[in-house]
């Protein structure tokens, strides 16, 4: 008996615009390429979409398979009307995506540099590869953060290839961003498995930064920063006031997290809030010299490694304040309260008549 030829139902499934499909090329024209979509039927690539992809059709021959991009479902003649080159780029973003599933390392050429990064280019997608994802031999160290010095070193990378990673990626707002330093982190992370917080490590003074400095340390040249409050007790303005590049320091590794290490010069340091509540006690009166204005206040320098806070409360505004004290003088002040664990002093103004 004969059996009645069924569809499977997949093959049934209604197309829709926007669609990236795959058909044979049947047919080669002057100005269109005619593919066989099996049961959905024949597919067209002219006018427009056939001049914009002439350069990929043009290395094709019947009988090769392609991949389209629905832009209607039936033209006049009754063909289904493809785009080879908006497929193009459905397919690159698609192929981008599982190479970030991957984890993948790719080559890029960069093309082009801003002040916030390197630009390059993959799949026909222009990428961008921010400052803040270049590894730590290639991130700028330009003392102060000047933006055009910034610049400057960027600019030395164009037309070099560097590998990268994809960190992140949206189709829909056309968003591929790239991290250099994302390829390091598997093989960092490894190597921070031998180091736990409260090691103390010894190395040498990298990089010198506005918000901190650059340690190298270890036999695998790890490097960690050392923010501008772990550098003293006392309040630092200038990094450069404490170390310089190149100089062999001891630290303390204070935080590990992911491929990243944070360290601390004043760990190492005899705290000298210690001592200082066994010397004062609320209530006293103590000779401070005005070190900065902020909203919050006033900060107070009793010393080369403690300051207090007279707060903005004290004065009313900030207008009173700096109306009544001066940077750089001394006054007299009531301490109000110590807080040592947390390092912190406060105080109110005196009658310094």
């Amino acid at each position: 008996m004969r059996k009645n030829f069924e569809i499977p139902n997949n093959l049934l499934k209604p197309l829709k615009i926007g669609e990236i499909v795959e058909g044979k090329i049947i047919g080669i024209g002057r100005s269109a390429v005619y593919l066989d979509l099996g049961f959905s039927g024949t597919g067209i690539i002219y006018g427009k979409e056939f001049f914009e992809g002439k350069e990929i059709l043009k290395e094709l021959k019947i009988g090769d398979n392609l991949f389209a991009k629905i832009i209607d479902l039936e033209n006049e003649e009754g063909y289904i009307e493809l785009s080879i080159s908006q497929a193009g780029k459905e397919l690159a973003w698609q192929q981008l995506a599982q190479k970030k599933e991957k984890d993948e390392i790719l080559k890029v050429k960069i093309l082009e540099a801003n002040k916030g990064g390197l630009l390059a280019e993959v799949s026909g997608i222009p990428a961008f590869l921010p400052v803040s994802q270049l590894s730590s031999e290639h991130y700028p160290r330009v003392e102060g953060g000047d933006q055009i010095k910034i610049l400057k070193e960027l600019k030395k990378f164009v037309g070099k290839e560097l590998e990268v990673k994809i960190f992140d990626l949206s189709q829909k707002e056309g968003k591929l961003i790239l991290s250099e330093k994302a390829k390091e982190a598997k093989k960092i992370k490894k190597i921070l498995e031998n180091y736990q917080i409260g090691d103390v490590v010894e190395g040498e003074i990298t990089a010198i930064l506005d918000f901190g400095v650059f340690l190298k340390f270890g036999k695998e040249n790890l490097e960690g920063l050392i923010h501008i409050s772990e550098l003293d007790w006392q309040l630092i303005e200038d990094p450069s006031e404490v170390v310089k590049v190149g100089e062999k320091v001891k630290a303390k590794i204070i935080k590990i997290s992911d491929e990243r290490v944070s360290l601390s010069l004043k760990a190492l340091k005899k705290d000298p809030w210690e001592n200082f509540e066994k010397k004062h006690k609320k209530g006293e009166i103590i000779s401070g010299e005005v070190s900065k204005f902020n909203p919050f206040g006033a900060f107070i320098k009793i010393n080369k490694r403690i300051q207090g806070l007279c707060h903005i409360s004290e004065f009313g505004s900030q207008k009173k304040m700096e109306d009544i004290l001066e940077i750089g003088k001394k006054y007299n002040f009531e301490i109000l309260s110590i807080e040592p664990i947390e390092h912190r002093l406060t105080l109110r103004l005196k009658n310094n008549k």
